[in-house]
C-alpha cells in the first residue's frame, strides 16, 4: 500500500531535472514538500525504504529490466536500453527523497530558486528570460493551492510562501480584469475562441484563495466568467469540465456543479478491470486534453462536489491501471496523480497488509508468511519447474484483506511445434496474414496464400493486425519467417504507417518492430517478403509484448507455407 504513494511521488518526482524552468523549480518543491507530509504522517515509510537498501536492490529496477526470462527479446536489443537506465535511477532517488534531513535542505533550497524565477509583476516565465507566462504561473498558484488543502502546514506558515503566492494571485487578477474590459468592449465576441481554458484555469487556481480578497473590478470579471462556465460548460472537454463543476462548487453554485458531474458519471465506461474512465480520454497538444492529469481531476471533482466514494475507487483503477503498462514520463502528470491518490477517497497508506495467494492448496503470499514478498510493494516472483507443476496448480486463489487495487499474472512456459501453435489473447491481440502479389490487367492484387500456389521468385505481402484495449508504452513485436522468405526492406530504420510509428529492424529469421506507444486501437501495417526457396516451410508465429508489463502478451497462429 506504501509503495502507491512512494513509487508515484519517488519514480518521477524526485529526479533532478536538468532544465531549470520554473515549472520543474515548483515541482521539486512540491515533491519534497508532499514527501514530508507523507513521512509526517506516516513514518513507517522509513522503514520500508530502509528495508529496500538492505535487502532487495532489485526493487529499484527500471521494469523493463525485471523479469527478463519473461520477455521476447533481451533488453539490449531494442532502442529502450537508455529508458530503462533512467527509470532505475529516479528509482534509486526515492530514498534520497524521504530522507527528513535532505528534505528540508531541498525544500529550502527549490523555494529560494522559485523566488529568484518570480519576475517583479509576480508571475513567472517558463524559463528565466522568456515573457511572462499565464499558464505557469497558475500551475504554480494551483500547486501551492493543493498543498494548502493538503494541510502543509509550511503553506500557512513561512511569510516567503504567502508573499510569492500574493504577488502571483495579484498579477493573475490583473490579467483576469483586462480580459473582462476587452470582453465588455467586443461584446460580438465569441468567449471560448478566446482562450477559454486560460480562464477556467484560472478560476480554479483562484478558488483555492478565496479568502484573498477582490476588488470591485475583479468581483465583476470573476462572476462574469462563472456565468459563462455555467452556459457553456458543454463545449469544454472533460478535464475543464471537471474544473469548471469544482469552481461551481467552490462558488455556491453547488446545484449546477452536481449536474455537471453527473453529466460526466452519464458517459463514463464502467470495467471490471479498468475501472472507470471515459472512451474520449486520449493525449493531445494542450494541457486540457492529457490523460492523467484529466483522471486526476476527475477524482478531486467527484470527491469534492458529490462525495461519491464508489466512483472515486473506480477512477483509481484506471489511474493505477494505465501506470500499469506506461512510464509517465512528466512530472506534472506525477504530480497531479499523486494528490488525486492521496488526497481523495479511501487512504491508500493506512494499510500494509498484503494480498493472500494460494496455488494448489500452496501459500505464497501473505501478512503472515513471510516468502520473500517485497517491503512496501508487496511484489513476490516464485517459480515452478517442470517437475514440479502439478494440474492442481490451475486452482489460483487471491484474497485481498483491504480497499484498493493489486494485479499480477501467472505464466505458463513449454515447448511446442510451431505448426501447433494456437492464437492467443490479452488486452493486445495479433492476426497475420500471408497474402500473393500477383499482377492483373487492372493492376496489383493481394490473393491469399491459401488460394494461390507459391513459386520462387513470388511477392508476398506479409498484413499484421495489432489490436489493444489500452494505452501502453514500450510494446515489441517479433514476427518471424520462413525460410524459403527472404526480406526486402533489410535496412533498419523509423517508419510510420496506418496511425502508428514504429522502429523496423530486420533479422535473419525474424523481423522486429520497436513501438514507443500504442494507443488503444486497431492497427493493420505490412511489409513485403520474397519467395527464395521450393518446399515446405513453418512460417513461425507473430508475438507481440508490453515490455513494461509483459503480462501483457498475445501470439497468432502457426502458418505453413508450400513452394513450388
Amino acid at each position: 500500500a506504501y509503495a502507491i504513494g512512494v513509487r508515484l511521488v519517488g519514480s518521477e518526482m524526485c529526479i533532478r531535472d536538468r532544465y531549470e524552468c520554473s515549472e520543474q523549480t515548483f515541482t521539486r518543491f512540491y515533491a519534497n514538500a508532499l514527501a514530508s507530509e507523507i513521512v509526517n504522517s506516516n513514518p513507517e515509510i522509513k522503514s520500508v525504504f530502509n528495508s529496500w537498501k538492505r535487502k532487495s536492490p532489485n526493487t529499484f529496477l527500471s521494469n523493463l529490466e525485471k523479469n527478463q526470462e519473461l520477455k521476447l527479446v533481451m533488453l539490449k536489443e531494442t532502442p529502450w536500453v537508455l529508458d530503462a537506465k533512467n527509470e532505475s535511477e529516479r528509482k534509486k532517488r526515492m530514498g534520497l527523497l524521504f530522507d527528513l534531513n535532505k528534505m528540508s535542505f531541498e525544500r529550502i533550497k527549490n523555494l529560494e530558486q522559485l523566488i529568484k524565477k518570480q519576475n517583479s509583476d509576480g508571475s513567472w516565465s517558463w524559463f528565466p528570460g522568456m515573457r511572462p507566462s499565464r499558464y505557469i504561473t497558475q500551475h504554480i498558484v494551483t500547486g501551492f493551492g493543493k498543498l494548502k488543502k493538503m494541510g502543509v502546514s509550511e503553506i500557512g506558515n513561512n511569510s516567503k510562501i504567502q508573499n510569492v503566492i500574493q504577488k502571483a494571485i495579484r498579477y493573475l487578477d490583473k490579467q483576469i480584469i483586462k480580459d473582462y474590459k476587452e470582453e465588455v468592449d467586443n461584446s460580438g465576441k465569441n468567449f471560448y475562441s478566446y482562450n477559454s481554458n486560460d480562464k477556467i484555469q484560472y478560476l480554479y487556481a483562484r478558488s483555492f484563495f478565496s479568502l484573498i480578497p477582490m476588488s470591485e473590478k475583479l468581483k465583476l470579471a470573476h462572476e462574469f466568467y462563472l456565468n459563462k462556465c455555467k452556459i457553456d460548460w458543454k463545449e469544454q472537454v472533460n478535464q475543464t469540465k471537471a474544473m469548471i463543476a469544482v469552481v461551481l462548487n467552490r462558488n455556491e453554485n453547488k446545484n449546477k456543479a452536481k449536474s455537471i458531474m453527473r453529466s460526466l458519471k452519464d458517459n463514463a465506461i464502467q470495467s471490471d478491470e479498468m475501472g472507470m474512465y471515459w472512451d474520449t480520454q486520449y493525449s493531445g497538444y494542450y494541457w486540457y486534453e492529457a490523460p492523467i492529469e484529466t483522471q486526476a481531476m476527475m477524482i478531486e471533482a467527484f470527491d469534492e462536489v458529490l462525495n461519491d466514494v464508489k466512483s472515486i475507487e473506480e477512477l483509481k483503477i484506471w489511474l493505477l491501471k494505465s501506470k500499469q503498462a506506461q512510464n509517465w514520463k512528466t512530472t506534472k502528470a506525477t504530480s497531479a496523480a499523486c494528490y488525486a491518490l492521496l488526497m481523495n477517497g479511501t487512504d491508500i497508506l493506512s494499510s500494509d497488509q498484503l494480498a493472500e495467494i494460494s496455488v494448489g492448496g500452496e501459500l505464497v503470499s501473505s501478512s503472515k508468511v513471510d516468502l520473500g514478498t517485497e517491503a512496501g510493494t508487496g511484489y513476490i516472483k516464485k517459480s515452478w519447474s517442470g517437475s514440479e507443476v502439478q494440474s492442481k496448480m490451475g486452482d489460483i486463489m487471491v484474497k485481498k484483506p483491504n480497499k484498493g487495487i493489486a494485479w499480477g499474472a501467472m505464466y505458463w512456459q513449454y515447448f511446442e511445434e510451431m505448426n501447433m501453435i494456437t492464437p492467443s489473447e490479452s488486452p493486445l491481440s495479433i492476426k497475420k496474414e500471408l497474402y500473393k502479389e500477383v499482377y492483373t490487367s487492372v493492376g496489383k492484387k493481394l490473393i491469399p496464400i491459401e488460394n494461390e500456389t507459391l513459386e520462387v521468385g513470388d511477392n508476398v505481402v506479409v498484413r499484421i493486425i495489432l489490436k489493444s484495449d489500452r494505452d501502453m508504452e514500450y510494446v515489441h513485436l517479433k514476427d518471424m519467417r520462413a525460410a524459403s522468405f527472404e526480406p526486402i526492406n533489410v535496412m533498419s530504420r523509423y517508419k510510420y504507417q496506418d496511425g502508428l510509428g514504429y522502429y523496423e529492424s530486420t533479422g535473419d529469421a525474424a523481423t522486429n518492430f520497436f513501438m514507443d506507444r500504442v494507443r488503444k486501437g486497431t492497427y493493420v501495417f505490412e511489409y513485403p517478403l520474397r519467395v527464395n526457396v521450393k518446399g515446405d516451410y513453418s512460417n513461425g508465429i507473430s508475438s507481440v509484448q508490453c515490455m513494461y508489463a509483459p503480462e501483457f502478451t498475445a501470439n497468432s497462429k502457426g502458418i505453413n507455407v508450400k513452394v513450388k
